[in-house]
C-alpha cells in the first residue's frame, strides 16, 4: 500500500520517490553542461515552486553560470490571469546572455509563454525552459521545452517545491491527490 498523507482537507498518496525525481535531475543538467559549454548561461529561478528543483539541479550543472531568482506577478484574486504583468527580483542584465528559466512544472503552458515574451523586452541571446515536471496533457500552448526531468499525467501532486495552498513544498518525494 502506498504511503498517504493529509494535508489540510486533501489526502495524497506517494507517486514520485525523491531517488526518482534526482535521477531526471541529473539527466537533464548533463544535457544542459553539454548545450551550454562555454556559453556563460544565466539560470532564472521562479519562486516559489521551483526553489528544489533549482537547488539540485544547480549541484549538478558543472558549467560556468550565474543563477537568480524571480517571482512573477499574474494573479489577480485566487485565479490566474494567465498573463504575466511584471518579472519581480530581475537584478541582473540578460541582454546578450542565455537564459535557463528554471521551473517546477508546466501543465497549460500560459505562464512559460508569457514569461518567454516577457524576458525577450531584455534583449537576451536565447531563452531555454527547465522543468522538474511536465504535464503533456495539459498543455493548451504552442511551447517548446528545452529539458524535461519528468513527464507526469494530468494529477494534482504536492511536494519537492510544489504545493496545495502553500503546505507540502518540504516534502521530499512527490505526492499526487487520492
Amino acid at each position: 500500500m502506498k504511503e498517504v498523507i493529509t494535508i489540510k482537507d486533501k489526502q495524497f498518496e506517494l507517486f514520485i520517490e525523491q531517488e526518482i525525481i534526482e535521477q531526471g535531475i541529473k539527466r537533464i543538467a548533463e544535457r544542459i553542461n553539454s548545450d551550454l559549454r562555454g556559453k556563460d548561461p544565466i539560470f532564472l529561478a521562479v519562486l516559489n515552486g521551483a526553489f528544489m528543483f533549482a537547488g539540485e539541479l544547480m549541484k549538478e550543472v558543472s558549467i560556468p553560470s550565474e543563477i537568480t531568482f524571480v517571482r512573477l506577478a499574474s494573479y489577480h484574486g485566487t485565479s490566474t490571469t494567465n498573463k504575466v504583468q511584471e518579472v519581480l527580483g530581475l537584478n541582473e542584465s540578460i541582454e546578450g546572455r542565455n537564459v535557463v528559466i528554471v521551473e517546477d512544472i508546466v501543465d497549460s503552458g500560459n505562464t512559460m509563454v508569457a514569461l518567454k515574451k516577457e524576458l525577450e523586452r531584455y534583449n537576451p541571446l536565447e531563452v531555454k525552459v527547465a522543468t522538474l515536471l511536465f504535464k503533456p496533457a495539459a498543455l493548451r500552448q504552442k511551447l517548446h521545452i528545452d529539458y524535461v526531468a519528468l513527464e507526469i499525467p494530468n494529477d494534482f501532486i504536492v511536494g519537492y517545491g510544489l504545493d496545495y495552498d502553500g503546505y507540502g513544498r518540504n516534502l521530499k518525494d512527490i505526492y499526487k491527490v487520492k
